[in-house]
């Protein structure tokens, strides 16, 4: 049974997709002005997470990530540029995949852009309107609040801090400011543009994730994620726009995902803690390492992002690939060990269990790295037999599934370093142990760390 935290009841749910078999997930992607920072990907790998890991469980996932394409920042980005719109957000797009492809995240079946979807928008103002849920005023299109009784249900937003009849046209604002919200923005001269029944304009920020989310998954679907920083205002006002204009409740589960934090505070630039992931393998850290890290801690929970911690990944994800390494070198003994194969199997299990109970990702590895050591353990006294080993693999081959990360990565050589060792080899066969040896210096100090087993020669990246 598969169990999720749903924001909207603040309980742990058993998780029943609305067509048997099938989910049907959206989650908010980045805003295409910027690179994204470390605290978007934790989101985003999460939701990856998400999806890999149902799809482990037999579901067949359809998955939609929107990019936001127009609002205040990529506007005012691309004018401080003095560059078109779609030239800016083309590129910071093109960066959020090779972005994503870099830290193992699937991709999302579609990406729809808010430029490209219009009459998907006009649909739902429309709709609004006839209902008496949206009302024009100065150029621009806004939603009534105080016509939506529930308004604040998912934030649990107290009704006197919004039915101040005040009105809004930024994309953002803060929880003491939440008024009626703006739908479409009346045309500010040298900003884009569309025709509209309304008049020229833009959308809204909010108005973009209803109109695509109906779109790609019909009026109600099973799951929206995003992180716990887009409850209020986006998805609060997502809710009142798709139920207000359909009457149906959009969402069966809302999946958000906690802060993450840096070296115990909350990111930012004049602190000298934010880090995009470009920054961070610029300074020589490894993709996959960061991902171990992101997922490590339950999403939940906030995630502490530490240099020390990074590390730590690294250790953790180096420590299953010598292991896996190991493990496929090693020959097997004899007969059976019912004893190691029903521990592996118990790990297996209590690894999936603990994914089923929210995705608690720490448990899980907890579990992993118990399997580890009791097949370590076989392998050290020789007592590694063939059903136990398979159980093992097992073992290893849900990790890889669930966590996106490789446990025996298929590593390639440069010509000249196979050629190097090659040579060692050879050495090592005359019995030149000097030059064999000057061979694996030299190996080193290009990264390459040689083993020499009974099996063989072993190699791995340092």
């Amino acid at each position: 049974m598969i169990r999720l935290t749903n924001t909207m009841t603040r309980r742990v749910e058993e998780f029943r997709p609305l067509v048997e078999g099938q989910v049907g997930l959206y989650s908010c992607g980045p805003t295409v002005y910027d690179f994204a920072h470390i605290g978007n990907f934790r989101t985003f790998c999460a939701v990856d997470l998400l999806k890999r890991f149902l799809t482990w469980e037999g579901l067949k996932v359809r998955h939609v990530c929107n990019l936001t394409d127009i609002d205040d920042r990529t506007i005012a980005r691309s004018q401080a540029e003095n560059i078109s719109l779609s030239e800016l957000t083309n590129r910071f797009a093109n960066a959020f995949f090779e972005d994503m492809a870099a830290l193992k995240c699937l991709p999302a079946d579609v990406f729809p852009r808010a430029t490209l979807h219009m009459k998907e928008m006009f649909d739902i103002l429309k709709a609004l309107e006839a209902k008496g849920h949206a009302y024009a005023a100065g150029g621009s299109l806004y939603f009534r609040i105080g016509s939506f009784p529930p308004y604040g249900e998912l934030s649990r937003l107290d009704a006197r801090e919004v039915l101040d009849g005040a009105r809004v046209d930024s994309d953002g604002y803060e929880k003491e400011s939440a008024r009626d919200f703006v739908l479409w923005k009346g045309m500010k001269e040298g900003e884009p543009y569309w025709e509209s029944p309304w008049g020229k304009g833009r959308p809204g920020w909010h108005l973009e994730c209803s109109a695509m989310s109906r779109r790609y998954l019909g009026d109600t679907f099973d799951i929206h994620a995003g992180g716990v920083d887009l409850i209020f205002p986006h998805h609060e006002n997502e809710i009142a726009q798709s139920r207000g204009a359909t009457g149906k409740e959009p969402v069966r589960y809302w999946f958000h995902v906690e802060h993450l934090l840096v070296n115990g505070e909350k990111m930012s630039k004049s602190k000298g803690n934010f880090y995009t992931l470009r920054d961070l393998l610029g300074q020589g850290h490894d993709a996959e390492a960061i991902r171990y890290l992101l997922l490590s801690v339950p999403y939940k929970r906030q995630l502490n992002f530490t240099m020390e911690g990074l590390e730590a990944a690294k250790a953790s994800l180096a420590r299953i690939r010598d292991f896996a390494a190991r493990f496929a070198d090693r020959t097997t003994a004899r007969g059976a060990n019912p004893d190691l194969k029903e521990a592996l199997a118990r790990c297996r299990a209590t690894f999936r269990e603990t994914l089923e109970e929210d995705l608690n990702t720490a448990l899980a590895l907890a579990a992993l790295f118990d399997g580890i050591r009791a097949a370590n353990s076989a392998m050290d006294s020789g007592g590694l037999t063939e059903d136990a080993r398979q159980e093992a693999a097992l073992l290893l081959v849900d990790f890889e599934a669930v966590f996106g990360l490789e446990a025996l990565p298929k590593l390639t050589l440069d010509d000249d370093v196979e050629k190097l060792i090659s040579l060692r080899q050879e050495a090592r066969k005359k019995k030149d142990f000097a030059e064999a040896d000057r061979i694996r210096d030299e190996l080193k100090a290009r990264g390459i760390v040689l083993e020499d087993t009974p099996q063989g020669v072993r190699w791995k990246k340092a």
